[in-house]
Parts: C-alpha cells; structure tokens; sequence
C-alpha cells in the first residue's frame, strides 16, 4: 500500500471535537485516513490506549485490522514483535497501543476502559454498544460508516455540540485510480432509470443518507431552501401534545413540483400556544388538520386561523402516499424531522416477508401525516369525499 496525502485526510485532520462523524460514499479512504491520523497520534503520544472496534473479528481482518497493518509496513513502522497476534494488540515503542475488537464479545464492551476509540462502520452496531464503549473513553471517538439509511447516529449524535460531522465522497481521495472513479461514475447515469441506482448513487456516489428497501415514499430531493419563485398553497398540521408532537407543514407550488417545507414539531402545545406560534410567525394562509380533532379545529378558528378538517373517507394513507409518490417532491434542508420520518417510513410485512400496502406503525409520521394532508387538499382529486385522512 502506497501512502499519500489527501483532501480527505486533510479535512479529518481538521476536525476539533471530541465526536468525529464521518460519512462518505464508497472508496472516499475513510478507514484508511482515520487509521493514518491514529498511528501518528499514538507514535507522538505516549501511552494512548486507543480501540478500534467493528461488528465482529472477522470484519476486523477483512477491513480495518488488514488496513492498518498495510500502513504500518508501508510507513516502515511494522516489528512483528510489537504485534500480539491472539489478542489483536500492536503495543508501540512509548507505550501507546492500538487493539482491535467487535463488539460481540460483551467483555470487551464492559472490560477496560481507554483513552481513544474508533468504530469502523458504526451503523453495523447498536446504540448501546455504542454507549457501552462511549462512556468507557476519555478522549476522541471517531465514527464512520456509508450512510444507507438513517440510524442512531442521525438520532442521538448528529448536531451535538460536542460533535464534528463531515461527508466525504470518492472526490475527496484525490489518489484513487481512475479506473475506479470512471466505475463509480457509470452509477450517475444509471441513477436516472431506477429507484434502486438512484439510491445506490446517493448513498455510495454522493456519501448521503438513503432510504430503506420498502420504503413508502423513495423519490424524493432536498433542496437548501424554499425558492423565491415558489408560491405557498397552504399547509397541513397534525395534532399532538405529551407522546406525539404537533407538526406543521408548509406546501410549495414549483414550477411542475411541490416542496415541502417543517414549519413547527414540538410537543406540550396546548391550543392556544399554537395559535401564539401561528401568529407569531405570520401563518395566516389556510391549514388543513387532522379532521380527528374537531374541538381544536373549532378553537383555532375561535383564535381567527383558517384551520379545516381534510376530507373522510377510506384507504386515505395510502391515498396520500400515492398522491405524493405521484409528484417530483423536494424537501427543505431545514425539514430535520420530515425528513427522519421519510427515510424511516416503510411497509409493513407479513410473516413470509411480502410488503403489505400498510406502513408500519412503528414508523414515526407526524410529519409525513401533516404533509400529506395539505398536498391531498389542494391537489384535484378525483375522490373528493371518498378518502378519510386519518
């Protein structure tokens, strides 16, 4: 292995927190500029018991394990003697050590504490594994992983202050071959023809979080903000207070799309507390709620908002999912929990795995219920009547 300077290892190089996140496509180096960063740290400090950790051993020595002791020999660093083989331990001359072991042995999960940690393709684990390691390392931890779809780091660690959070694609390895880069790009152009290499290109070309097989809406876009040439149609609200939050979501008309944008999602809001936000924040177009609540549909347009039930019917779900799935959707940056819910919203299955036309009610869709509400109300709907939104 042949050891060169890249934009990747610069950009990790730069980063200050405790947490450092790091998501990327596929051949971005992230293994490889994390484990460089890690050697050097331990050869200038002395001391430094630092971990890295995966699902299991034999991840480890497909991957990281067989990576590090490539660069080792490549920075002539390596002595066999140094490298206790049973335990997955190279001890360096100060004292420093960097060991290697999956979180399948619940021992090591609860054993020793150290100094720093790295874990290899994190979302291949669980929160409390993580957890486990985390409150047992003084120092930095480091996370990387291809975002396939969203998962606890998004949750509980994303936008932490403590934090650092960085995607890094193939671009940023400015030593990959370009016989590799040439392969990774053919996905560009098969992502116009298909849903499944629309998302591979997502995922392992541009290093972004994509959706889950089964999931209800797949065909979606962020887009940074809402355009000026957008024209607001309305927006859509489910109600919530102590379990579930309150959800507000504004619909967009662009050019032959919609866009989506989350207004409000708090919970502990009482009616009138709504109506101060509405206010507050000049909501004073028309709103389309959950027709369940008359009562706070009623005090709402006590307060002077031009809050309505949607329409009944049946089947109106999967209606709405349709109608969505129908339009090119674009979604704001800022639309944090709309967009959790979108990558999490998937079908449900029966005991032999066939998809059912039912999203699974684990799936959180306070948001999604908010935004299909509006889109069903404005869009011409054939079934006027006919669908409930429920």
């Amino acid at each position: 292995m042949q050891v060169q300077k890249t934009k990747a290892l610069q950009i990790l190089r730069s980063l200050d927190k405790r947490i450092r996140i790091v998501r990327g496509g596929t051949s971005a180096g992230k293994t490889i500029c994390i484990l460089l960063i890690l050697i050097d740290y331990a050869i200038r400090n002395p001391n430094k018991e630092i971990s890295v950790v995966s699902e299991s051993i034999p991840h480890l020595r497909r991957g990281a394990l067989k990576d590090f002791l490539s660069l080792l020999k490549s920075l002539n660093r390596y002595k066999d003697s140094q490298y206790n083989k049973s335990i997955l331990k190279y001890t360096f001359t100060n004292g420093s050590y960097i060991e290697f072991f999956s979180t399948d042995q619940p021992d090591k999960l609860r054993g020793a504490r150290r100094t720093d940690l790295y874990v290899n393709e994190c979302n291949n684990i669980n929160f409390e594994s993580y957890q486990q390691l985390a409150v047992r390392t003084s120092g930095i931890i480091w996370l990387d992983y291809n975002p396939v779809s969203s998962f606890w780091v998004d949750k509980e660690l994303v936008g932490n202050q403590d934090a650092n959070y960085v995607t890094l694609t193939y671009k940023e390895n400015t030593a990959l071959p370009t016989t590799i880069v040439d392969e990774i790009e053919k996905a560009k152009a098969k992502a116009q023809t298909s849903t499944y290499w629309s998302n591979w290109w997502r995922v392992y070309g541009l290093g972004l979080t994509g959706s889950l097989e089964g999931v209800c809406i797949p065909d979606w876009n962020e887009i940074a903000e809402v355009t000026d040439e957008a024209r607001l149609l309305g927006y859509g609200m489910d109600f919530g207070y102590s379990v579930d939050p309150t959800s507000l979501v504004a619909l967009y008309k662009y050019n032959e799309a919609y866009i989506f944008d989350e207004v409000l999602c708090r919970k502990g809001m009482l009616n009138s507390d709504i109506s101060q936000f509405l206010k507050n924040n000049e909501v004073n177009d028309i709103i389309y709620a959950d027709s369940a609540e008359p009562k706070s549909i009623a005090e709402l347009l006590s307060y002077g908002h031009l809050v309505y039930p949607v329409s009944k019917g049946r089947d109106s779900i999967v209606y709405g999912i349709n109608l969505i799935n129908q339009n090119k959707i674009y979604v704001t940056q800022r639309s944090k929990n709309l967009i959790k819910e979108l990558r999490g919203y998937i079908w449900m299955q029966d005991k032999q795995g066939n998809t059912l036309q039912k999203p699974n009610p684990t799936s959180g869709d306070h948001n999604i219920d908010a935004a299909r509400y509006i889109l069903s109300s404005v869009l011409e709907n054939p079934h006027k009547g006919e669908y409930h939104i429920y």
